[in-house]
């Protein structure tokens, strides 16, 4: 069965979705009998095409590396917005991967919305809607009667969503605690290591772990972010990001302190977490000394991790990559696949 996709973004995740689509499609063909073809291609920046005959992975690809366009491309249609592609492209999903406003949630929000409005299939890696309008977000899908996957605005391709809501459904979960920012994980690693929190800031930098500006990370909002999502959609919490009770970072943490804890036999880590408490959800993003015993307290580098607190198993700890060009990507795969198996049902 084929799928027809249109990407609204061609940025670093959106061109690791296409490569692994152009390298991968015998695999995907004849371990899943799924054959995905690329119909439309819309970015603010790159340019746009679109061809309902379908668009060589290659040549987009090419076309980015060499030219840093894709406006030049032989295609049937050229210049359409994010908008006018949605609605127009002959595509059964859209893949949304633009960039992210967690504060308002634009424009995202506006290509989900027209997803749902054209009754196409959506998978994401876009967390601003998710951190806006999660609740809201999920019942358009479901009233359009269409499959919405955003596995990759969480840990990016290690399967966090998917294991809480399927891998363990039958089970209340009661409660999450992890590392849901890489960033700051590999601040503090470095400090284990003897950096100073300047030093290390800028280490992660150099390698690209932080932005230019890294307050949203190292300030706590991407992990609240995160806790946003993950409250809504696996809690069925209607928590704000407002509503995160405290949202504490890393900045004041100093060498002193990882030293502390290290002949303590502790361990700093940004922790962000939620639970149950009667009606309420508690949820908080704070800097934690750990236990070496528990299990968050192994995770270095920029590596994340989640626990999830349920009934029947009891806790469940996922440990994996949180961000990057291909892991970012594999999540889209990985819905993209699952919406193949869904539809084709």
């Amino acid at each position: 069965m084929a799928l027809k996709l249109a990407f609204v973004g061609f940025g670093v995740v959106g061109q690791g979705v296409v490569e692994i689509l152009r390298d991968r499609r015998d695999m995907l063909a004849n371990t899943y009998g799924a054959d995905f073809i690329i119909t439309a291609v819309s970015d603010l920046q790159k340019g746009s095409v679109a061809d309902p005959d379908g668009l060589d992975p290659a040549a987009l690809l090419d076309a980015v590396s060499k030219r840093g366009t894709i406006q030049q491309l032989p295609a049937r249609y050229h210049g359409w917005d994010a908008l006018e592609t949605i609605h127009r492209a002959d595509a059964d999903v859209v893949v949304e991967v633009s960039w992210t406003d967690v504060k308002t949630g634009r424009p995202a929000l506006d290509h989900f919305r027209a997803c749902f409005d054209t009754g196409k299939h959506l998978v994401t890696t876009n967390k601003g809607p998710m951190v806006v309008a999660p609740r809201q977000m999920v019942e358009s899908a479901r009233r359009a009667a269409v499959q919405f996957r955003f596995e990759g605005t969480v840990m990016a391709g290690t399967p966090v969503i998917s294991t809480a809501l399927r891998g363990l459904a039958g089970c209340n979960i009661t409660a999450f605690s992890g590392i849901l920012n890489g960033t700051t994980n590999f601040i503090l690693t470095e400090m284990e290591k003897g950096m100073t929190y300047e030093a290390a800031l800028a280490r992660a930098q150099e390698l690209g772990y932080a932005e230019a500006d890294p307050s949203g990370d190292v300030l706590g909002f991407d992990a609240a972010g995160k806790v946003v999502i993950l409250a809504n959609t696996v809690l069925g919490a209607p928590l704000t990001l407002p509503e995160v009770q405290l949202t504490t970072g890393i900045t004041k943490v100093t060498l002193e302190d990882v030293q502390a804890a290290a002949a303590a036999g502790e361990r700093w880590k940004l922790v962000a977490a939620a639970r149950r408490e009667g009606d309420r959800v508690m949820a908080e993003v704070l800097p934690k000394r750990l236990p070496l015993a528990d299990p968050l307290a192994g995770v270095m580098g920029p590596t994340n991790a989640i626990t999830f607190q349920t009934d029947l198993v009891g806790p469940v700890t996922i440990v994996g990559a949180g961000a990057g060009r291909y892991a970012t990507a594999e999540a889209v795969i990985s819905d993209l696949l699952d919406i193949h198996r869904t539809v084709g049902l």
